[in-house]
């Protein structure tokens, strides 16, 4: 690494331990460039000066954040993108609801709104404004703190809102006296806003359509291959995946299948491995020591998927993130009760398992409970359990191993 670079390197390590502005999952020459354009507007030659007017200039990185995520937006970019989404995506996720059933969609990196809004006017006309306000629900992520308060006030000027045709203009915006243009405000009511960090932060769930375009290239493959991770968790085994132009999928299994390759849209694709489980559930970025042939998690997923008895894993906040052909049978678990909380299932009415499983997480060390009685209307079975932590993450599996009832003594 050369001098310049090991600058750069320091200067992105001072901004993400003293400021919370974690780029260092971002592609470097994306960053080099956004970089130099604040470092020019300053008049700052090096990455040593501009690290040291960094520490003396306490509100300097706003402008960089303003600098290097450029947040470049539009209502309808890419039109027949949009169009696509209007006249085949959109109908058939409400064709596969039923008529009263909520639909969930995710603008990740929603930027400061505009293909926020552009989604809920899309929806509207399809499904009519007083049906999308009892059955629509919006989620806008993003980690710019300023652009999610621009996309939470949903204020633009004349020129911001000069690509939404004139009819759809005047039926959901409201003009101030200023000349600004306000979105819906009912409509707006369907939107729940949150500060969000792709790479590192839980992803949404029950997900029908997960909107993220132009936000994935800015990062480097392996983070890429992580929040699609994390996106493949958060989408409904129907839902839709719909990037932008310049993205693919590309990650070591697929994990999502193309519907169409001119409009980046994808559904999901084979089913999660524990290793990827685990990597969302993971509070820590640092990969798992898993390279010895003791701890090779090919051996931990034959082993949890093959397993006679049933295996569960959980994260630390108890929630399920996986479980074999066993537990599944077992407890009458499905694919949507992957990231429900165990108090939701019927799992969780196991005497001692939620205690212990924090038990676990607290002191990283396995439990075991013996004869745990599992009741039912017609039976009562009964197991030896055991939690054990797994690679140094915040994640647990359980063992279920079935037991003979214990014996009473009759006098």
């Amino acid at each position: 690494m050369s001098a310049t670079e090991w600058e750069f390197e320091a200067l992105l390590e001072y901004l993400k331990y003293s400021r919370g502005c974690d780029f260092t999952g971002y592609k470097r020459s994306n960053l080099v460039r956004r970089f130099h354009v604040r470092m020019r507007e300053l008049k700052i030659d090096s990455y040593a000066d501009y690290l040291h007017y960094l520490q003396s200039h306490s509100q300097e990185y706003i402008p960089l954040l303003n600098t290097v995520l450029i947040n470049l937006t539009s209502f309808f970019r890419d039109r027949a993108s949009w169009e696509y989404l209007a006249n085949e995506l959109i109908p058939k996720i409400i064709a596969s609801k039923q008529p009263d059933e909520p639909i969930r969609v995710w603008s990740a990196a929603c930027a400061s709104g505009q293909e926020l809004y552009s989604l809920i006017i899309l929806f509207a006309e399809v499904l009519g404004i007083k049906s999308c306000l009892q059955r629509l629900q919006f989620i806008a992520t993003d980690w710019d703190k300023d652009a999610l308060s621009q996309a939470r006030n949903a204020t633009y000027k004349p020129k911001d809102v000069s690509a939404i045709p004139a009819d759809l203009l005047e039926k959901y915006f409201e003009q101030t006296e200023q000349g600004d243009y306000i979105f819906h405000r009912q409509l707006r009511r369907t939107i729940i806003f949150a500060y969000h960090n792709l790479a590192k932060h839980a992803p949404m769930s029950k997900i029908d359509l997960l909107v993220c375009r132009n936000a994935l290239m800015y990062f480097k493959s392996d983070i890429q291959i992580t929040i699609l991770i994390r996106f493949h968790f958060g989408l409904k085994n129907n839902g839709f995946l719909f990037l932008g132009q310049p993205e693919m999928v590309m990650t070591r299994r697929p994990i999502f299948t193309l519907v169409n390759f001119k409009h980046r849209v994808y559904q999901k694709g084979v089913k999660l491995e524990l290793e990827e489980h685990l990597q969302i559930c993971s509070r820590s970025r640092k990969k798992p020591a898993i390279d010895s042939p003791v701890t090779d998690i090919r051996v931990w997923q034959t082993a949890f998927e093959r397993s006679p008895f049933a295996q569960l894993a959980v994260d630390s906040n108890r929630c399920l993130i996986l479980a074999n052909a066993k537990a599944n049978t077992l407890f009458d678990l499905t694919l949507n009760d992957l990231g429900n909380s165990l108090e939701k299932l019927t799992l969780g009415q196991l005497p001692g398992l939620c205690q212990s499983i924090e038990k676990a997480n607290r002191d990283r060390y396995p439990v075991t409970l013996e004869n745990v009685a599992w009741k039912t209307d017609n039976d009562t079975t009964y197991f030896d359990l055991s939690i054990t932590p797994v690679f140094n993450v915040d994640a647990q599996v359980i063992c279920l191993r079935e037991v003979s009832p214990p014996r009473t003594n009759v006098l």
